[in-house]
This record gives structure tokens, sequence and C-alpha cells, in this order.
């Protein structure tokens, strides 16, 4: 009887112990908290950020103790960050390779498809509701706005615009030890994570961008990429 009692007791504190809460679409953050475990603070940097919780690839380096700066086209988005995520720098912008007036595909507000690539948004299933004007700002632009010299870890998931961000962004400055970029592959009939081509992602200007500027890939769940800066790398 004494036995049959400890075994449960055994289970059930192997239970509670073994339990992984995640936010992320794909269990990104997991990996990313992971790769982060002896840190208890840190600065992220995430472009394309949406909701502060649902979907998220940060919130759970937050409610660890990190703080960072989120980025969003999306002003209804940056609301709500501003009431859940009050310890970060939130930000209203449209993020491109340079300073221009865009067209912005507008489904609805806190649409997680609401793009200013075309491409992307010619794909989708959803009608687009309004084709608004938006001014794109550079990544390097308003880092430097806000004098942040350090980031720890990047996300950018900005509906196809993710190699564009790149651009507008210096890695050498700001080094960053791991980034997560989702990786859209058009030449996909539907997106969804069966039809995955590793083929495609190494043949991808994404890819090569990564790998180009000392970046290791080493991780990938659904459509994000996950890349280790080589200089973190054992």
């Amino acid at each position: 009887m004494l036995k049959k009692i400890y075994n449960k007791i055994s289970i059930y504190k192997r239970k509670i112990k073994s339990e992984k809460k995640s936010y992320s679409f794909g269990g990104v953050d997991l990996i990313v908290n992971y790769f982060f475990k002896n840190k208890k603070k840190g600065f992220y940097l995430d472009v394309g950020s949406q909701h502060p919780i649902e979907n998220n690839n940060t919130y759970l380096l937050y409610k660890k103790g990190w703080n960072g700066l989120n980025i969003d086209l999306d002003k209804k988005n940056i609301e709500l960050f501003n009431v859940a995520r009050k310890k970060d720098l939130n930000v209203q912008a449209a993020i491109a390779s340079k300073f221009e007036k865009r067209d912005f595909f507008f489904y609805h507000q806190g649409s997680p498809i609401n793009t200013i690539v075309k491409d992307n948004a010619d794909i989708q299933k959803a009608t687009v509701n309004e084709i608004r004007k938006i001014n794109t700002v550079t990544l390097n632009s308003v880092l430097e706005n806000h004098n942040i010299n350090t980031i720890d870890y990047l996300n950018i998931d900005v509906e196809g615009g993710e190699l564009e961000v790149m651009k507008g962004f210096n890695l050498q400055k700001y080094n960053p030890k791991l980034i997560s970029v989702e990786f859209l592959d058009l030449k996909m009939k539907s997106f969804e994570f069966k039809n995955n081509s590793i083929e495609n992602i190494f043949n991808s200007a994404i890819y090569k961008h990564m790998i180009n500027n000392n970046y290791f890939f080493v991780n990938w769940s659904h459509g994000d990429l996950i890349f280790v800066n080589n200089e973190s790398r054992d």
C-alpha cells in the first residue's frame, strides 16, 4: 500500500516538474527559453510582435524577468502591449529596408496577416478590407531613436517582409545571440508544417543572408527558422 502511494506521489511530482507552458504558436519560446536557461535578465527585440501573449515568442521571457522592444504596424496591437507588457518599450512602426511610402494591406485590427508585402497578401484566402498608405522605417533607425545597443534575442515575423527587415538592420553591430525568423514558403499549396521543405529553406534568400552573416541554422518549428550566432556555439 505504501509503495503504491509513493509511486503515485512520484508520478504526480514528475508531472508537475515536467510540465512546460508555451505561448508560441509552435513552441519556439520553449527552445528560446532553454537556450537562455542560465540568463535571468536579458533584452529581446520582437519585430511584428502582434499580440502580447497569444502566439507570442517573447512572453515567456517577459514572465521570466526579461524586457525588450516590441514593434508592430497595428496600433491596436501596440495598445494591448502597453496594457499587458508595461516593462517593455512598445512601438508602432512598419519596418522595411528603407524609408518610403508603401501600401498597407489591412484585413482588420489585430489581424496576424496584416502586411506591407503584396505577394503575401495575394496568396491569402482572407479578403483585404482596405489598402492604406503607410510610411516605413528601418529597424536601425528605431533602435537608434530609442538608444538600444544590446540585443540578446531577435524575433522577426512580418508576413513576408523578413528579409527586408534584415536588410535595414546592422547584424554586425547588434550581434544577437539567437534569432528566430518566420519563413513563408510561397511554393506551398497551404501553410502547414506537413508541407515544409528543407530544400526550399536552404535555397531561400533569408537562409543565405543569415549564413553569410555569421549565423548557424539550428532549429525549425512550423514556419520559424532559428539561428544561433556562431560566436555563441561551443
